[in-house]
């Protein structure tokens, strides 16, 4: 059976771990289609990771994070992936308080959710 935009009118912007087809499996039960993107404006750091079930799951305790630079020339480079409104709130349920959802324009003009560092968004 294929897939509709119908179902998986949600787009998420990643650069780190849910690009992992294991994490993917882990946190939808499958493995998400998307294509090549990137985030104007961000630059990458890492931050370490204490929450075991996702160190379990990623299998890293130092996750990618991005953080605004204010500048167009900075970009971070990841994938958009077409999900469901059920599979973004797993996607919330993943990410931990590190990480706050915000929306934003990829370099493609497409609208996508990705997840920011929070103490420099809150």
């Amino acid at each position: 059976m294929a897939i509709s935009q119908d179902d998986h009118p949600v787009r998420l912007f990643s650069y780190g771990t849910l690009q992992d087809p294991t994490v993917q499996k882990a946190n939808f039960g499958r493995e998400l289609a998307g294509n090549p993107d990137s985030l104007p404006g961000y630059e990458l750091s890492m931050v370490e990771i204490t929450d075991p079930d996702v160190v379990a799951v990623s299998g890293a305790a130092l996750h990618p994070i991005v953080r605004p630079t204010g500048r167009l020339e900075d970009a971070v480079e990841g994938t958009v992936f077409s999900i469901s409104e059920a599979e973004l709130a797993m996607a919330d349920d993943y990410e931990v308080d590190d990480y706050t959802r915000i929306p934003v324009v990829l370099g493609s003009g497409t609208d996508a959710w990705v997840y920011v560092q929070a103490d420099l968004v809150r």
